[in-house]
């Protein structure tokens, strides 16, 4: 699964209708589509469509075809987003009517291209699961932990300094496994 990190933007066209995509990490998916309307006051038709992973890691997806014929829009813009294994992802495709009608045939082309395209300037990053933990060494080991993180590129979240430092890493559960086998003993899980 990939997803991305930033908002991208393409203009598709076909025969006179604008199709103006907007991909964004779906947690900024609300407040786009109110720019969007803000900004695209004359666009006739808002589609969207995103995938998300619930606090259950369940895939849950949705789309809308906003007054365009049922199933001409959103679903292949969906079908698109899930077929390039997009994840905490959304887009919305803003459409400027040329005065051509495309057919349901034409619509579903259309709208998958325009996502098609704007997914080809997205820079994408792959989806790991990531767990928060605690590791607890003294002062003189602190830099030999860090190197160690470093080198398995493992992110130090957070430092607490008392009488021992308290390092708060977010890795995957294989990351934790195998950064276990490489810790000296001086340094422990913080429960």
């Amino acid at each position: 699964m990939k997803f991305i990190q930033e908002e991208y933007e393409n203009t598709y066209e076909e025969k006179k209708s604008k199709f103006i995509a907007h991909l964004m990490p779906y947690e900024n998916f609300h407040e786009v589509m109110i720019k969007l309307k803000e900004k695209h006051p004359k666009g006739r038709h808002f589609v969207y469509a995103y995938r998300y992973l619930n606090e259950f890691d369940q895939v849950v997806e949705n789309s809308s075809d906003d007054g365009e014929p049922k199933g001409t829009s959103g679903k292949p813009s969906l079908a698109v987003l899930a077929g390039s294994g997009m994840i905490n992802t959304g887009v919305i495709i803003v459409r400027y009517f040329g005065g051509i009608k495309l057919g349901t045939g034409g619509l579903v082309r259309a709208y998958g291209d325009s996502v098609n395209e704007v997914l080809t300037k997205a820079t994408f990053f792959e989806y790991k699961k990531l767990m928060t933990k605690k590791l607890k060494c003294s002062y003189p080991d602190l830099s030999k932990l860090e190197y160690l993180l470093k080198q398995e590129d493992i992110s130090i979240k957070d430092k607490e300094f008392s009488i021992d430092v308290i390092l708060n890493i977010e890795l995957t559960s294989n990351e934790w496994q195998l950064l276990l086998a490489k810790l000296p003993i001086s340094i422990s899980e913080e429960k």
